[in-house]
């Protein structure tokens, strides 16, 4: 059974910073991507950032040169550092990944974690 778990959520102020972090556990076989969606109260949901297994990424526009995503394959872990958050940031955000597990049948499976909540005060 593979699970995503998610931390890091909080209240920070305008201009502040957060590190969300995402650890995989499970029979995983391989990982072939990672990446971060938020949604806030009565909009859709988006994505944030995605990186590959070969390591490109892909922001929205709008947290270009703020957010920054990393992971620590060892660890089956991604992290998204967030600074200069604003209050249009505000959002719950989850962890998805697009991972080959072995059960219940080996194939590639798309999971999520449970969500953490940012909230940026003005």
């Amino acid at each position: 059974q593979v699970q995503l778990v998610e931390s890091g959520g909080g209240l920070v102020q305008a201009g502040g910073s957060l590190r969300l972090s995402c650890a995989a556990s499970g029979s995983i076989v391989g990982i072939n991507a990672m990446g971060w969606y938020r949604q806030a109260p009565g909009k859709q949901r988006e994505l944030v950032v995605i990186i590959t297994s070969g390591g490109s990424t892909n922001y929205v526009d709008s947290v270009k040169g703020r957010f920054t995503i990393s992971r620590d394959n060892a660890k089956n872990t991604v992290y998204l550092q967030m600074n200069s958050l604003k209050p249009e940031d505000t959002a719950v955000y989850y962890c998805n990944a697009h991972m080959v597990v072995a059960e219940p049948e080996i194939r590639l499976y798309d999971y999520w974690g449970q969500g953490t909540q940012v909230t940026v005060s003005s």
